[in-house]
């Protein structure tokens, strides 16, 4: 039973973040697990990481790993080790969705959408998620995986 007076829709789960040190050596080893085939890997300056998406049924892996020793995604391999860094869900209007959400006293990291590897992206903060790292990315702007 869904809440109609939720702040934030959720359509479904877009994909799990995996924070990794060598992002060849981890897509070698899901394609030989799983059969699976990532995209391209790409930079992402902004974020500081090399990015990779692998389909797995009907959701993603991402794969990151970090260009800065002394960047946010290194220092977070450096104090949990690999592993999972982020949860993303797919929702409709994003924008709105963040003004909802920061009208509702949920801290965000991003107020406004932004590019990223899935789509048009924004993250909440984990101290208002008991912990986890939530991305949200715009249904309306995710990327067809080749």
């Amino acid at each position: 039973m869904k809440n109609s007076n939720s702040l934030c829709k959720v359509e479904n789960l877009n994909h799990v973040c995996i924070a990794v040190n060598d992002i060849k050596k981890s897509i070698h080893f899901y394609s030989k697990i799983f059969g699976t085939k990532a995209t391209e890997i790409t930079e992402i300056s902004d974020q500081g990481v090399l990015a990779t998406l692998i389909s797995l049924g009907n959701t993603h892996l991402e794969f990151i790993q970090p260009l800065d020793v002394n960047g946010s995604i290194a220092k977070f391999i450096q104090k949990r080790g690999e592993g999972i860094h982020h949860i993303c869900f797919e929702v409709e209007n994003l924008e709105q969705t963040l003004n909802n959400l920061d009208s509702g006293d949920i801290d965000l990291i991003d107020k406004k959408p932004r590019k990223g590897l899935a789509g048009n992206i924004a993250f909440i903060h984990p101290k208002s998620t008991y912990g986890t790292l939530i991305e949200l990315v715009d249904k309306n702007s995710i990327k067809e995986l080749n």
